[in-house]
């Protein structure tokens, strides 16, 4: 430790960078960059979506995915909002704080959960496959947590653990003058944009996309391992310390994402077995 603080000289302090969490200050509101991250990955990711849904053998029509882009963002904030309170905040589950997200306070994990009960309903209420469904808006979730992780970033919150490497950054929210890795910056890599590489080639030079499931299986195994990793260069949960979790050097993150990797193992290996010949959503004629 001592070591990383007489280099903390010669790393990068975030004031340097002249980032502002707020990004548009209207007086009787502030527009924060954290929710345009969100803003820009719904609206980038269902333009992406009518992108895959255009290509033979889509699970649904442009007007389903209409409705889905609004039961989804629902999926998201609620999902998300109720995950951050249960795994990471229990208190809020009693007060009326749970309603004040512009104070932020998401659960990504929570954010899943909602959005799969969303894709759900919104598939049985119009009789389609609520896992190809599922595959395809797993293609576009990358970009929403590009984003998100790029706005953790400009917040300067979600820091990473002390670290003497030349990219390692001085959060004034920390309290201390300890240069840390911007661990932020390496969940937007890998689970933003190696993440979205990965999906990409499965759906366009494969035939991942006529084998229900194995796309989001893919997802949730890239992003389960991805955030096991990212987790040992952040910091612990605080709600954690003293706790055997800490003690193991686990954080809850990782621990929710255990079920995540499990269940993509499972969808990836079982996903030939429900390989059907995919009729379309429009038009007579099989596609595979």
């Amino acid at each position: 430790m001592l070591s990383i603080l007489a280099a903390a000289g010669r790393h990068i302090r975030y004031e340097d960078l002249h980032l502002d969490p707020v990004a548009l200050p209207l007086g009787f509101f502030d527009l924060k960059w954290y929710s345009l991250a969100y803003i820009a990955g719904i609206l980038i990711g269902w333009w992406y979506l009518l992108r895959l849904l255009a290509q033979p053998g889509a699970p649904m029509a442009r007007r389903h995915a209409d409705d889905l882009v609004f039961y989804a963002t629902l999926g998201i904030i609620l999902g998300g909002r109720l995950g951050y309170a249960i795994f990471y905040a229990p208190q809020l589950l009693t007060s009326l704080s749970i309603l004040r997200l512009w104070d932020g306070g998401m659960s990504f994990h929570g954010g899943v959960i909602g959005t799969t009960i969303a894709i759900i309903v919104m598939a049985r209420q119009h009789k389609l496959n609520w896992l190809r469904i599922h595959d395809y808006v797993a293609c576009c979730a990358p970009f929403g947590l590009f984003f998100g992780r790029l706005a953790n970033f400009v917040n300067g919150e979600l820091w990473g653990k002390p670290a003497d490497v030349p990219w390692a950054i001085i959060f004034p929210r920390t309290g201390d003058d300890v240069a840390r890795h911007p661990s932020q910056l390496y969940e937007a890599g890998l689970e933003g944009i190696v993440l979205f590489a990965v999906l990409w080639f499965l759906f366009w030079r494969t035939d991942a996309r006529y084998q229900p499931g194995k796309l989001v299986g893919t997802f949730l195994l890239g992003y389960g391992l991805s955030r096991f990793v990212v987790e040992f260069f952040r910091e612990p949960d605080e709600q954690f310390a003293g706790t055997i979790f800490a003690h193991a050097g686990l954080h809850m993150g990782q621990l929710l994402t255990l079920p995540m990797i499990a269940g993509g193992i499972y969808l990836i290996v079982t996903a030939k077995r429900r390989r059907l010949r995919v009729e379309a959503t429009v038009g007579l004629e099989s596609v595979a």
